[in-house]
């Protein structure tokens, strides 16, 4: 939070050059359902450190944290600084017609789009956090058991009501062959015989969108689970074989426990099919060959990146986690929390006196005084807007 002295050029060098971090002043942050508590705190925890004052919006579709968060934060933040507001789209839309100086989103890019478009009426800054279909890419030359431990892992949890977590894998025929056992055996490792009765994993959020997942059951080929109970909201892990990209499943992010198998014919093939696409939040390649996984880096764009492995990248608040494109844009975690939240203000203090020394920049310029202002800007170049 301290002011950050920079670097001055032989015009500034007699004066103090800084940039000093301040509040943008109102923040709304507006959260989502799948992760309710993480990802409304985690962003409050940001504006607060920047000095801010927020509104936060929870779901309400996740209703009883909502319920919890609208209990407890007033009980322990200054409620003429902070404020919970609740209600459903149309209470956000009347929010959305204030005036704030700042707004965080996180949610599904057709609500980002008209979050966004309240906020350019009021040419208020935003952080948009969106999702997408997430590639995931495995290559012949990797251990098909290894991949399919960690992708099942990252697919499954949270009932694969995860931002990140893969959308469907691109690979082989071959390669397909041999990672359908090997998550079959991945799963039943994970969550038992009859997944239904294992506590670890979670169940659809509501009934709207049980329905819509029960619905892209029918896609490509079921080669693991595709059962479900209505009355509990379950979907099994399930894995769908001979994917076509034509298929319902593929034209819109799945938000659930399917994982569909969409096959190429080689790395080049994959990168196309990705790059033909709206870039995602997050890109995953797998294989042994670390070519292949740079080449997947080096040729693509995504918010994220994982190599032969899944979001634990999410852990390091070393790490950003931002969208680009499609699947948002602005960034937070750690320090970039702070950063977002924060407006940086450039400050050049000077003395008062020594007018003498200013003679050479007033006009009338001739030769000499403008090559001696551009070397003593430290570039032959005009930079003054």
């Amino acid at each position: 939070m301290k002011d950050e002295s920079v670097s001055t050029n032989l015009l500034t060098k007699l004066s103090s050059a800084f940039i000093r971090k301040e509040p943008f002043g109102v923040v709304l942050i507006i959260a989502p359902w799948n992760y309710p508590l993480n990802l409304m705190i985690m962003p409050l925890v940001g504006a607060i450190a920047a000095g801010n004052c927020v509104v936060l919006k929870p779901s309400e579709i996740s209703k009883n944290t909502e319920k919890v968060l609208a209990e407890l934060l007033p009980q322990y933040l200054d409620q003429s600084c902070f404020a919970v507001v609740l209600g459903g789209p149309e209470e956000t839309g009347q929010l959305l017609k204030h005036k704030f100086d700042y707004i965080f989103f996180t949610g599904s890019p057709r609500v980002g789009k008209i979050v966004m478009t309240a906020a350019a009426k009021h040419l208020t800054p935003i952080t948009l956090e969106l999702g997408g279909k997430n590639p995931c890419y495995v290559d012949d030359d990797c251990n098909p058991q290894t991949v399919a431990n960690r992708v099942a892992w990252f697919r499954y949890f949270n009932a694969g009501q995860t931002c990140v977590a893969p959308d469907y894998i691109l690979c082989s025929q071959e390669m397909q062959e041999r990672l359908v056992p090997a998550l079959q055996n991945a799963i039943t490792r994970f969550y038992g015989d009859n997944p239904q009765t294992s506590p670890s994993l979670g169940r659809i959020i509501n009934q709207k969108h049980f329905k819509r997942l029960q619905g892209l059951l029918g896609c490509g080929r079921v080669v693991i689970g595709g059962q479900s109970d209505e009355g509990e909201r379950y979907i099994a892990p399930t894995v769908l074989a001979d994917v076509q990209e034509s298929e319902p499943v593929m034209q819109e992010e799945i938000f659930g426990p399917i994982l569909p198998l969409v096959t190429v014919r080689s790395l080049d093939e994959a990168i196309n099919f990705i790059n033909q696409r709206e870039k995602p939040l997050a890109l995953y390649a797998f294989s042994n060959n670390s070519q292949v996984v740079n080449q997947m880096l080096e040729r693509t764009s995504s918010g994220g990146f994982g190599g032969n492995d899944g979001f634990l990248y999410l852990t390091l608040p070393s790490m950003p986690l931002g969208g680009v494109g499609n699947s948002g844009m602005g960034r937070y975690h750690g320090k970039f929390s702070f950063d977002t939240f924060s407006h940086q203000r450039a400050c050049l203090l000077r003395s008062p006196g020594m007018e003498k020394l200013n003679d050479l920049r007033y006009p009338p310029y001739g030769p000499w005084n403008q090559q001696f202002i551009s070397w003593a800007m430290g570039s032959q170049s005009c930079t003054l807007l």
